[in-house]
């Protein structure tokens, strides 16, 4: 199995947490030594599980942000 290299740049927000600890966040990413993206995903506690997520570059968080800003939410 290909082990995959990550490094969390920035905590952007706990979105949620689950009772068993695992919180759903926004962070900023660097994959595999990558430029960072942001990326939402559930991680335990101590940040060394995580589960599936979706990666986004600056230019779909800005599309996300803008469809966001238009629903009255």
């Amino acid at each position: 199995m290909v082990e995959i290299k990550y490094e969390i740049v920035e905590k952007i927000a706990v979105l949620s947490e689950s009772s068993k600890g695992w919180t759903k966040e926004l962070n900023l990413i660097s994959w595999n030594d990558r430029d960072p993206k942001y990326d939402i995903r559930e991680w335990s506690p101590d940040h060394v599980k995580m589960g599936k997520g979706i990666t986004l570059s600056d230019e779909e968080v800005r599309f996300l942000k803008q469809a966001l800003d238009s629903r009255d939410l």
